[in-house]
């Protein structure tokens, strides 16, 4: 049995596309303490790729990228804590 994520803060980034899920994202957790969880729901398919890559390239830990339902998708990412 896995242990469930919990999330510190949420960004719902659905109905959004390029840049903006990718720049709120890195704002957002460029703002969090370290060990802090940020989960963001998105829909845009290029971010769900390149979430993951820019935010471990910043030193952030990728927890979880979660396919929802449709093209809607959870990822999960603990801060490094930038602040």
């Amino acid at each position: 049995m896995t242990e469930e994520i919990k999330a510190t803060k949420t960004l719902d980034v659905c109905g959004e596309i390029c840049p903006y899920p990718d720049v709120k994202s890195m704002a957002t957790l460029k703002k969090m303490e370290k060990g802090e969880v940020l989960e963001i729901l998105l829909d845009y398919p290029l971010s769900v790729e390149r979430l993951p890559r820019n935010a471990a390239k910043w030193g952030h830990k990728v927890l979880t990228v979660e396919q929802l339902e449709g093209p809607n998708h959870r990822i999960m990412i603990e801060a490094f804590g930038l602040k």
